[in-house]
């Protein structure tokens, strides 16, 4: 088991990029992390990488700094008392027990990103460079298995601008929110397509590891260690295997991926680095990229691209359901689970104005399932919305109005 390293400095650098820099940058750059010089498994330094030219920048966070000030990310407070995780690992370092998965929030100029053995969401105010930590627990497994499979090694932010992060084994995708204040939701397990030919994304020795993109289109691409590619959709929660990269070298395990300006995902590897490669979304073939410099072995990649699908965008309600709050960066509504387990599902209201809704559940030939009133009194509110027993599998349109009878929000469920 990886323990933290000495502390070696808590900022290393000239180097610290201006926030005003990395925004007008952001498209170009790609935040990652690396192991230390001349060595491997401790993956503690956060760099910049230029996706153009192949560059690393010098550390910006040593992250195994015993003695990290850190701070309560709701209350905003210098935190005093740091434990020892369940794994046995310092919690006061940013990242103690290595890292290998981050998500670069760009409207707020923040880095996510979890430590692999301690169960806990951070994050990294990149325009201060102080380090949030939420207090509560992640994922509600803060005993790791012994095959890893319920460490988070994905993590992306969404079209929607909701973060999400996934297990090794797959069995749990989690939303964060990533406003002022950070919620999380345990979305359930990805489901594997019927059409996947026995791949799974819950196998280990073809889909643990890796990382995690997002499309413009509300989907999730895992590029897995072992070179698998899946795409989630992520209402249904189904992965659907869409192929294995070729063209990398023998030993290269994708580890960090990220979409480049040229619409192309650059992967980088924690096993091989003699060179970083891009990835063709049509053919899923990869070519060596430019490199200058040191290539550092990587865990992790996280820029703020999005793949941009070539799908257009018709302007229908099922679409607005999609629309960012402004300022806020959140979905004003959302509904999990999807696929619906158990007849019933949650519907959240994020920042939506105080009145009176309705929810209306049809199928698809528009017969009415369930209608139910909702008063909406506070900035964020949740109401369980439960289907008859007699409710059958299958597709239903889930409207919301407003009190003046305009529809606000619709969109599709599936009931299993």
């Amino acid at each position: 088991m990886r323990k933290y390293l000495p502390f070696v400095s808590f900022l290393l650098a000239t180097a610290l990029f201006t926030s005003q820099s990395i925004a007008q940058q952001a498209g170009r750059f790609a935040y990652s992390m690396t192991d230390v010089k001349e060595q491997n498994n401790n993956w503690v330094y956060l760099r910049q990488l230029n996706m153009e030219t192949g560059t690393y920048s010098d550390a910006l966070l040593n992250g195994s700094a015993e003695k990290q000030v850190a701070f309560d990310a709701a209350t905003k407070k210098q935190l005093s008392d740091f434990g020892v995780s369940k794994m046995g690992f310092n919690e006061q370092p940013a990242f103690s027990s290595g890292v290998a998965a981050l998500a670069f929030d760009n409207k707020n100029n923040r880095l996510y990103y979890t430590p692999m053995f301690i169960d806990q969401l951070r994050y990294i105010d990149l325009k201060s460079m102080k380090v949030y930590y939420l207090t509560r627990p992640f994922t509600d497994k803060p005993v790791k298995s012994s095959d890893q499979g319920n460490i988070v090694t994905r993590m992306v932010i969404g079209s929607d601008g909701y973060g999400y992060a996934m297990t090794n084994d797959a069995t749990q995708l989690l939303r964060f929110s990533t406003g002022k204040k950070v919620e999380v939701t345990d979305l359930g397990s990805i489901v594997d397509d019927q059409a996947n030919k026995g791949i799974s994304i819950h196998n280990s020795c073809s889909s643990f590891g890796g990382d995690m993109i997002a499309d413009d289109d509300g989907n999730l691409y895992v590029f897995s260690a072992r070179n698998n590619i899946f795409k989630v959709n992520i209402e249904s929660r189904v992965a659907t295997h869409l192929g294995t990269v070729s063209g990398l070298p023998a030993n290269f395990t994708i580890n960090g991926a990220a979409v480049n300006e040229k619409n192309q995902v650059l992967v980088a590897s924690a096993t091989e680095s003699t060179s970083l490669y891009t990835i063709d979304t049509k053919t899923w073939v990869a070519a060596a990229s430019k490199v200058n410099g040191t290539i550092w072995h990587t865990s992790d990649l996280a820029s703020s691209n999005l793949l941009v699908s070539g799908k257009s965008k018709a302007t229908t309600i099922d679409v607005v359901s999609r629309t960012i709050v402004p300022n806020s960066g959140d979905g004003k509504i959302n509904i999990f689970p999807n696929p619906v387990t158990n007849n019933q599902f949650v519907i959240q209201f994020n920042q939506l104005e105080t009145g009176n809704y309705t929810v209306l559940v049809t199928d698809v030939a528009g017969r009415q399932v369930i209608q139910q009133a909702i008063t909406v009194g506070g900035e964020n509110q949740s109401q369980t919305i439960k289907l008859t027993p007699a409710t059958t599998k299958g597709i239903y349109l889930v409207k919301v109005s407003d009190q003046n009878n305009k529809a606000i929000f619709s969109t599709k469920v599936v009931v299993q």
